[in-house]
């Protein structure tokens, strides 16, 4: 190796390929090489250990990378240059790594600043990678995450993708629209777990509570799962409030079972985050399975009034949707560019 301890230092907030080439090429120079996240609570967009946990599992495969954290507190960027934290981390960077750096890697924008020689010389050579080898900056994935995809690492990307709930009465177009909308935007979608428990139930008139627990835990594992996979956005059909409707509608409301499901429903919907949710109208026929309750299809307004009444109470924020398949789809689209900023073109 060239350098016997190098090192590699920034927030990484988020990390992007561009960190990822230059900690490939830093990596082959150096006998260790040691990444720096610098990290000050509440001034940065992403939590250090969510940062540390992306660089790790990045470079798990190279052993001779290894990473520290090194706190400042500086409250802007404008107050770390004006207020000597440059020096200050560089000391804390040195007795963190314990042993003399070599080499300090950058990127060429600091060339001519005299910035790192300052630091590190003449101990260390400062070794500069082209900035726009990989044309994105952190900034610009923080404000646009969709524009920037592309330059994303597959680790972050669950953290940045949009999730679209999809919510409703029963027989509403619910899996309909959720699949459309998963092939329309080429991501993927997680459908509703209960129609499986249901099928194996037999109906849901012979649904247990216990059918119902493993609905809503199956949900979020599905969901946290997905989100790993997709591709700028994910859909979602059904949620955890909406098992807590038919707990009370199957079980019956005030009994020990449905108390005890809704209570479980309810910490799953604490801990949800939806950045768009869809109820939908039952303005499309109703279709009957073989599995689907037949006092909700007599009256469909009222169990759809419901369930809104339930999505209010806990704090949800929705937009209708109604009429035909079509309509909604279109509707739906439209919304989705307008609040989240993504569209089915690339």
């Amino acid at each position: 190796m060239k350098y016997k301890v190098g090192m590699y230092g920034g927030s990484f907030d988020p990390l992007h390929l561009g960190h990822i080439h230059n900690i490939i090429k830093a990596a082959a120079l150096c006998d260790t090489l040691y990444i720096v996240i610098s990290w000050c609570q509440g001034r940065e967009s992403t939590s250090k250990e969510l940062r540390y946990r992306w660089i790790l599992n990045s470079t798990n495969h190279l052993p001779n990378v290894k990473i520290i954290m090194v706190e400042d507190t500086a409250a802007t960027k404008e107050e770390y240059d004006a207020n000597n934290c440059w020096e200050t981390g560089a000391r804390d960077i040195k007795v963190k790594i314990g042993e003399p750096i070599n080499a300090v890697f950058c990127g060429d924008d600091y060339r001519g600043t005299n910035r790192f020689e300052s630091l590190y010389g003449p101990e260390a050579e400062v070794v500069y990678f082209p900035r726009g080898e990989v044309p994105v900056s952190s900034t610009e994935i923080r404000q646009q995450p969709s524009k920037y995809w592309g330059y994303i690492p597959q680790v972050c990307k669950a953290y940045y993708t949009k999730k679209v709930l999809v919510v409703g009465g029963e027989s509403t177009g619910k899996s309909t629209l959720v699949q459309n909308l998963a092939l329309a935007y080429n991501t993927n979608f997680v459908g509703e777990v209960g129609r499986e428990t249901c099928q194996y139930a037999g109906g849901e008139e012979l649904m247990i509570a216990e059918d119902l627990h493993e609905n809503l835990l199956k949900q979020r594992i599905y969901v946290d799962e997905a989100a790993k996979h997709s591709n700028r956005i994910l859909f979602v059909d059904t949620d955890a409030l909406t098992t807590k409707f038919y707990a009370d509608f199957l079980l019956g409301a005030g009994s020990h079972a449905a108390e005890q499901c809704g209570d479980l429903a309810l910490a799953i919907h604490n801990i949800n985050q939806w950045d768009l949710v869809f109820f939908l109208e039952p303005t499309v026929a109703f279709i009957q399975d073989g599995t689907r309750n037949e006092e909700i299809a007599a009256h469909r307004e009222k169990y759809s009034g419901q369930i809104k009444t339930l999505l209010t109470e806990n704090g949800v924020d929705f937009i209708c949707l109604s009429g035909d398949y079509g309509e909604r789809f279109a509707a739906a689209q439209k919304i989705i560019e307008e609040k989240l900023g993504i569209a089915t073109n690339w």
